[in-house]
């Protein structure tokens, strides 16, 4: 099926995936569609956690007022706030470690219906490492991935088992698609909420994994 004119695009799901963030929250955003959530925040007193060493990332500076040294994990630039903390990588993994981080809001390449999560790398292509993601996914309260329901190619990426290899297993609580909100349950997948447009026979039609 095309997505193009149904569902949801990058910032949509970006906004859809601020909603899951509560005031007082330390909240950790990896690369690609998570770093968008940076400008959804609005209001809610929310504390985002750059693994890079900063904590109070604002949201991403207009066009003339970037700054070169303040760069996100994604080596995007973005804002500071008036509270912003900065340290070395090992104080920020420690808070990761130690339980200090609510949520971490990542993207993936593939999740299964029991919550595994792919996101790190595919075999046969030149990776600069696994980041922080095995960490993120070890430390934190809560996991929630943000990404396309499909490839380029119209396959799914909501499965029953992952084909990649795993970033971690059974860690993720929350998917959110360009097609739907979806939560990891007992059996497979629940579906919380479809997205603009689409129908619960798309979604299925657009999914590997069993939905409850």
């Amino acid at each position: 099926m095309s997505n193009d004119a149904k569902g949801w695009d990058r910032n949509r799901m970006a906004a859809r995936a601020a909603e899951e963030l509560e005031d007082g929250m330390y909240v950790n955003l990896g690369i690609g569609i998570p770093t968008l959530v940076a400008n959804y925040v609005g209001d809610k007193d929310i504390t985002l956690q750059s693994e890079n060493g900063m904590l109070g990332m604002g949201a991403f500076p207009f066009e003339g007022d970037e700054d070169p040294d303040l760069i996100n994990a994604g080596k995007q630039t973005i804002t500071e706030l008036n509270r912003t903390a900065y340290f070395d990588s090992a104080t920020s993994f420690g808070m990761i470690r130690g339980g200090k981080i609510a949520a971490a809001i990542l993207g993936a390449m593939e999740v299964a219906e029991n919550g595994d999560l792919a996101n790190w790398m595919i075999p046969g292509k030149l990776v600069k490492g696994m980041g922080g993601a095995m960490d993120l996914v070890a430390g934190v309260g809560r996991v929630i991935v943000v990404m396309d329901h499909t490839s380029k190619h119209g396959e799914s990426k909501v499965l029953k088992a992952c084909t990649l290899p795993l970033t971690g297993k059974a860690v993720v609580d929350r998917i959110i698609t360009n097609l739907a909100v979806l939560d990891v349950v007992e059996g497979g997948l629940k579906l919380v909420e479809l997205a603009d447009g689409v129908t619960e026979e798309e979604l299925r039609a657009a999914t590997d994994a069993t939905i409850v």
